[in-house]
């Protein structure tokens, strides 16, 4: 019998969003994200928060946040197996695009909606574009 997937609890997020949120500020700093716009990918609207998060990344996430991350770190390690250049790889997420789900913008421009749903999507075209699920 196939063992079913549990939602995360309190104790698993605390242990992951630590390095979760290290991890994503340095994709930031690579990607040349402002602060916005890291603000946005988060989920976040207080800047208070944004910033204690940044200061001292021990933290319990929320779930959301941990969710809209792992997009993030599948984006960021989809580039780096689509491009192997990694100045192109780490670029990518700002040029126009102009495959379906894009229309002509960024990736960035379609993660920056504030949807979770967006960030889904653009993992979901990249995992595509490697060959992977769909």
């Amino acid at each position: 019998m196939a063992e079913q997937a549990r939602p995360a609890t309190a104790f698993d997020r605390k242990g992951l969003s630590g390095p979760a949120l290290r991890t994503f500020f340095r994709i930031a700093d690579i990607w040349n994200l402002s602060a916005g716009e890291q603000m946005t990918l988060l989920g976040l609207t207080a800047r208070s928060t944004f910033f204690k998060w940044k200061k001292n990344p021990n933290t319990v996430l929320p779930k959301d946040t941990l969710e809209r991350i792992s997009y993030i770190l599948g984006v960021y390690k989809a580039l780096q197996i689509l491009l192997p250049n990694e100045q192109a790889a780490d670029e990518w997420v700002r040029r126009p695009n102009t495959a379906p789900p894009f229309a002509g913008r960024s990736a960035l421009d379609r993660m920056l909606s504030g949807q979770v749903a967006d960030l889904f999507v653009v993992r979901q075209y990249l995992d595509a574009q490697r060959g992977g699920w769909a």
